[in-house]
């Protein structure tokens, strides 16, 4: 699947994007797995009230199934004015 990064996630992981496999079920599943991966991921998720989640461009939450997801994209909660 492809892992998108945006904002200040980006720049802690140091990549936009990537290409993932992962037995992960849920998001906070591949979170997990990220995590585990380098510190960089570990400091990017180490809050996820600060992170929010779409899956096929699609809000989503960290519980939701990974199942037929091709797009997982993480990025700072928006504001608008």
């Amino acid at each position: 699947m492809d892992v998108l990064y945006f904002a200040w996630v980006r720049e802690r992981i140091g990549l936009p994007k990537e290409k993932v496999e992962t037995r992960a079920e849920t998001v906070r599943d591949l979170v997990a797995e990220l995590s585990a991966r380098d510190p960089r991921y570990g400091a990017a998720f180490a809050d996820l009230s600060a992170l929010r989640v779409a899956l096929d461009q699609d809000l989503s939450d960290f519980d939701a199934s990974l199942e037929g997801v091709c797009e997982v994209a993480f990025f700072p909660p928006m504001t608008g004015g």
